[in-house]
């Protein structure tokens, strides 16, 4: 074991991170990492899915029970194991060191670089709606089947990738004081949304005649499943995810939360349970005011939505704010994903230039320029839709993972301590489980090439896992 790796018996180490978050701060970053872009334009991808509005809203529904079921994990893992890293530490602890390691790695490599990514061309598509040049493709080149159009949106995503970036070399309190202001301006967007939208939106004709019958349709269609409905919701459930993303990076921060083993539970729980009702009044409102032809055809579902009752200059002054959520969720997703990679370095099992912290703020600098660095080559590489598939599949491999790691630590070490105990145990985890698993071979049978592109990523860290390992075992041998 290398001489800084994480204590065996969990008791906890002395941090460089400073712990300047409290609860309401710790509650703004679920809310503002998982918020982002998802609610304001995923819910035409999903439409084109399935075909009907009753499949959207049972997607939505059946997704952010999966992800509260995953919600009860995530708190009690984070709780026990309050570490800079998050589920690095969990499966480290849970299921062994190699699998820790492949969390951090594949976190570092994708899903961080990638989340980065997408928000920053969500932002940009924003942006097209308020500028449409943006949208200007420059050129087209063709591999196979695939087509690919670089457009001017990319490079400019890039550039907003290593501006927030380079934000996040501040301090850990002018982050939190940041994601405070921009998670009230992101619900507050939706609020406006949907409270404008009930009081001035003019349903239209079929939503007015139907939606009373949304429970029944629901139900029916929930009764008589087949198996290419089941492969339609799951592919629905693809952007529903990406839209629920979140509320598992809290841990990351473990080392800076104040009285984690309180707060962590608390934040998770009461971040996840505000975002799904914001996103089920959202989605109401779409369906009741745009048909379903056209929502499912939309680039732009909530700034279309509010064109319908608030006009061009309404529309405008929205999709600003939804522009701004878009920052808000990257900020987050740059904070929480730095600690990774640095984590991960100060146990010797990463390139040790991401455990640099900068000497005046404390933040993890050489992490910050490392996950900068890919996420702007990856924003230059792909359009939304693209960088959100390979972001999904590459994540829940882990959520997987961890509700094995959990239920494993419930096994092997009953005694632990355990400040938050996962609601509904053992059934909640396994219900997490087995919807991980599937919506990941769901994808993977979608979208084969990026899927196992991601894959193959993830398995190219185990001779770099050996290496690091045997090189810390030899430093630690030598030292002895």
């Amino acid at each position: 074991m290398h001489p800084n790796a994480p204590d065996p018996s969990g008791r906890p180490q002395h941090s460089d991170l400073i712990r300047g978050l409290g609860l309401w701060s710790a509650v703004a970053i679920v809310i503002g990492d998982t918020i982002g872009t998802g609610v304001f334009l995923v819910t035409s991808d999903m439409a084109r899915a399935v075909g009907s509005a009753a499949l959207v809203f049972a997607a939505w529904l059946i997704g952010g029970l999966i992800v509260l079921f995953g919600a009860f994990c995530y708190a009690e893992l984070g709780a026990a194991f309050p570490k800079a890293g998050g589920p690095y530490v969990y499966l480290n602890r849970g299921l062994g060191p190699l699998w820790g390691f492949l969390f951090g790695w594949m976190s570092s490599f994708l899903e961080r670089p990638v989340a980065m990514a997408t928000l920053a061309a969500g932002f940009l598509r924003f942006l097209g709606f308020l500028f449409p040049p943006v949208e200007t493709p420059l050129f087209t080149s063709h591999l196979g089947h695939y087509d690919f159009t670089f457009t001017v949106a990319q490079p400019l995503a890039a550039l907003v990738v290593l501006a927030v970036t380079a934000i996040n070399y501040l301090s850990v309190r002018f982050g939190g004081s940041i994601q405070m202001l921009l998670t009230s301006l992101k619900i507050g967007a939706i609020l406006v949304i949907v409270v404008a939208g009930v009081l001035f939106g003019k349903p239209h004709a079929v939503a007015a005649a139907s939606l009373a019958t949304h429970a029944d349709s629901l139900s029916l269609g929930l009764g008589a499943l087949g198996w290419g409905t089941i492969g339609a919701v799951l592919t629905a459930l693809v952007p529903a995810m990406w839209a629920y993303n979140g509320f598992n990076d809290l841990g990351d921060l473990g080392e800076e939360i104040l009285h984690p083993e309180k707060n962590i539970p608390r934040a998770i729980i009461l971040g996840l349970l505000a975002v799904g009702g914001l996103y089920l009044l959202a989605n109401i409102v779409y369906f009741r005011i745009l048909p379903f032809a056209a929502l499912a055809q939309s680039q732009h579902v909530a700034s279309d939505v509010v064109q319908t009752f608030a006009g061009s200059r309404g529309a405008a002054w929205l999709t600003i704010a939804m522009a701004i959520s878009a920052l808000g969720a990257l900020h987050v997703v740059v904070l929480t994903g730095a600690r990774i990679p640095y984590a991960m370095a100060r146990d010797g099992l990463f390139f040790q230039f991401a455990a640099r912290l900068h000497p005046s703020f404390s933040t993890p600098s050489g992490s910050l320029v490392f996950l900068g660095s890919i996420a702007a080559l990856l924003a230059l590489s792909g359009t939304y839709e693209e960088l959100y598939s390979l972001f999904v599949f590459a994540v829940w491999i882990f959520f997987a993972l961890t509700a094995i790691a959990l239920l494993r630590l419930r096994h092997t070490e009953p005694n632990l301590s355990r400040p938050y105990r996962a609601w509904g145990y053992p059934l909640t985890p396994l219900v997490f489980l087995v919807a991980a698993i599937a919506l990941t071979l769901n994808l993977w049978m979608i979208r084969p090439v990026r899927s196992t592109l991601g894959l193959l990523v993830i398995l190219a860290g185990i001779p770099f896992f050996r290496h690091w390992r045997k090189t810390g075992l030899a430093i630690h041998c030598h030292a002895r």
